[in-house]
């Protein structure tokens, strides 16, 4: 009876993690489970996050890429500059501190870590950008730009700074204005009175002829490059970001030509996609000025174009946030058709149908490596 009792004990308690790994973890079969559930109940998923309307397939997407030769794409890149910045050529300034060795709990455990150094930039208004340049024990000399999204904290992608590092990159790291460990100033106007910067939406009360809050987005990581081109002898810069992080990273590479590769992850699709969705995006995102000047198509081009340049999108066909699906699949080629008429670069669109997640995954990862190593 004793030996009984046992064994049902036993197999309740395996039988109990099954159903949690599954039903709460979303481990294997769940997603398999809930599209047999959602086939048999005829269930409606009329409240999905969008509802893509057809005229997207009618676009013309070659009209909205007004890049028809080099001296265009110089201007394009010239005319971002001088929005963003209010002058011709890309500033020359350096970060306002570096710490160097500092010591952070949190990456301790990262085996091929020999020192984290702190690159602070102050901005205008108080609001600065702090991020971690992770320097490896064994190096291969090139150097891994990292940046998080609207998730906050780029420790949210420990997991692939310390992939890099693992394969020699040194990774700089980071954040979004105002999320993670960046400051959330308290500002004080004559228009707006006193409120505190919490949110991306917020910037828009800081816009005046004299100062465009986009730069916010971008500055930390010019100031940057320029201090490690300065003090360092890096061989190549390349940019990996995950969803606002590759927003920031397919417009940084338009500007900046020094990135010679760039992988956005879980990035925005162009406005006539994207426009679908319930929820569009951000300040930075509908930032109509700067659409008016560079479109995320344009983007694409720009990013891509150059001697030894490249630019890999990673969609998540499954992706738990936004910006699923192969959508791309309407732009991809004429992207690769306009690059190759211009000469010069590579551009590709990678689908990655192995998770359910709004994350830069193990596959994508290696994929992203593979892709750096074929260089």
């Amino acid at each position: 009876m004793n030996k009984l009792i046992f064994i049902i004990i036993f197999f309740s308690i395996i039988f109990f993690s099954i159903g949690l790994s599954v039903g709460v973890y979303k481990f294997f079969p769940y997603y398999e489970i809930d599209e047999i559930k959602r086939i048999i109940l005829s269930e409606d998923t009329s409240n999905k996050k969008y509802v893509m309307n057809k005229f997207i397939y009618d676009v013309d997407v070659d009209s909205q890429i007004h890049i028809f030769n080099s001296n265009d794409l110089e201007k394009k890149r010239s005319d971002l500059i001088n929005y963003i910045w209010n002058q011709e050529l890309l500033p020359t300034d350096l970060p306002t501190e570096i710490h160097q060795n500092i010591y952070d709990s949190n990456y301790v455990d990262m085996k091929n870590l020999k020192q984290i150094n702190q690159i602070e930039h102050k901005m205008e208004f108080k609001i600065n950008s702090v991020s971690y340049m992770f320097i490896p024990k064994i190096s291969n000399d090139k150097l891994v730009i990292y940046h998080q999204g609207h998730g906050g904290d780029f420790l949210k992608g420990k997991n692939t700074i310390d992939f890099f590092l693992n394969n020699g990159f040194t990774v700089l790291a980071f954040s979004m204005p105002l999320l993670g460990i960046n400051d959330k100033p308290i500002i004080h106007t004559e228009e707006y009175g006193t409120f505190i910067l919490n949110t991306h939406d917020h910037l828009k009360y800081l816009e005046s002829k004299n100062f465009n809050p986009i730069k916010l987005f971008f500055e930390p990581i010019l100031v940057s490059i320029n201090y490690l081109e300065k003090n360092f002898h890096y061989d190549e810069y390349y940019m990996v970001g995950i969803s606002g992080g590759a927003w920031t990273a397919m417009y940084y590479s338009a500007i900046d030509d020094r990135i010679t590769q760039t992988y956005p992850v879980a990035g925005p699709y162009p406005l006539f996609i994207r426009s679908n969705y319930n929820t569009l995006g951000d300040y930075e995102t509908e930032h109509t000025g700067l659409l008016k000047i560079v479109n995320e198509l344009e983007t694409f081009v720009l990013g891509s174009h150059g001697k030894d340049r490249k630019f890999v999108q990673i969609y998540n066909k499954y992706d738990s946030c936004c910006w699923d699906g192969d959508y791309f699949n309407i732009f991809e080629e004429i992207v690769k058709e306009k690059n190759m008429k211009l000469g010069g670069g590579y551009y590709d669109v990678i689908l990655d149908d192995t998770h359910h997640e709004h994350i830069i995954s193990d596959h994508a990862l290696n994929l992203i490596k593979n892709s750096m190593d074929s260089n």
